[in-house]
Formats: C-alpha cells, sequence, structure tokens
C-alpha cells in the first residue's frame, strides 16, 4: 500500500513540475531583429529616420498562423544596437536614439527604447532603455513590423553605417490572469 501511495506521489510531482517547466517554455522571450543604415549623407546635430522591417525566427505569429491566439501580453524586455558594417564603428558618433514599432503601413507607431545619454566612447554595442509601459499584442500580429530609429549624429561619417536592432520580446500563454 505504501509503495502505490509512494508511486502517486512521484507521478503527481513529476506531473506539476513539468506544467511548470511547460508555462516557463510558452512563456519565453523570442528575437525580432532589423539591419538599419545611417547614410553618409546625414549630418551632425539634426534628426533623421531610417525605417526597416523586422524579422523574428517566428513568421507565424499573426492571427492566421499558428501562435497568434495563444499568446498574450506581448512586450519589450530587451533592446541592444550593434554595429555591423564596419563592425567597429563607434556607435558613440550618435549622439541620440530612439526606436518605434509599427504596422508595415507606418499605422499605431509606439516607441519602444530610446538612449539620449550615449557617450561618446560607448564602441559598437549600445544597450537601450526599454519602454515596456504598452503591450505590443497587436502589433506582433501584424504580417511585418516596422522599425523605425530616429537618431541625431554627433560626428559625420565617410561611409554608409549598417547598425543590427535585437529587440527581445516577452509573450505569455494567451488566458493568463
Amino acid at each position: 500500500m505504501t509503495r502505490k501511495a509512494l508511486f502517486a506521489i512521484l507521478i503527481l510531482s513529476l506531473f506539476t513540475g513539468a506544467c511548470g517547466m511547460m508555462q516557463s517554455i510558452v512563456k519565453s522571450t523570442f528575437p525580432y531583429t532589423a539591419n538599419i543604415t545611417v547614410p553618409a549623407t546625414s549630418v551632425i546635430n539634426k534628426s533623421y529616420a531610417a525605417v526597416s522591417l523586422a524579422n523574428s525566427f517566428d513568421q507565424n505569429f499573426s492571427k492566421s498562423g499558428n501562435n497568434g491566439n495563444r499568446v498574450s501580453e506581448v512586450s519589450l524586455i530587451s533592446a541592444k544596437l550593434e554595429s555591423e558594417d564596419p563592425s567597429n564603428y563607434n556607435i558613440g558618433n550618435i549622439k541620440a536614439i530612439s526606436i518605434y514599432l509599427s504596422a508595415e503601413d507606418g499605422k499605431d507607431e509606439i516607441l519602444v527604447a530610446s538612449r539620449t545619454d550615449i557617450t561618446t566612447d560607448v564602441g559598437n554595442t549600445l544597450v537601450l532603455d526599454v519602454d515596456n509601459s504598452t503591450f505590443l499584442d497587436k502589433l506582433v500580429r501584424q504580417p511585418n513590423i516596422r522599425i523605425k530609429m530616429v537618431y541625431e549624429l554627433r560626428k559625420k561619417t565617410n561611409a554608409d553605417i549598417s547598425l543590427h536592432l535585437v529587440l527581445g520580446l516577452n509573450a505569455y500563454p494567451a488566458g493568463r490572469k
């Protein structure tokens, strides 16, 4: 009798542990990335906007895709900008950056990250300050997400600069209360 009770307790604990692990897997972070070009024609102390479409490993996140109804409370948890070409470009040559997400047509634009205190010696990687005050559920269900980077140069460049933006989004299973 005690063996059966111990077996039942073991099975029950494995089952509840597996549910917790599954919830941790479902509540996960997924990246949206974009390559953004700062043209050599940009001049210092003037605000510019560069636009690019974002890519994700899960392109079926739309309502008609396989994951749209399964997640909710999508929010931005990290934003990182890296110099891609040239790889040693000092992002400190940029004075201020703001990142906006929107539908492909530019509607429903939301400020998601920014940095206004960029130091001159930051190097080729910059972590941005995240604004996660708005859930992005509606946006990530769009077929394409547009990223707009508004920037102001501190120092002029002689060639086009390619920057790689990585946005880490977090999602919870739908129906979570």
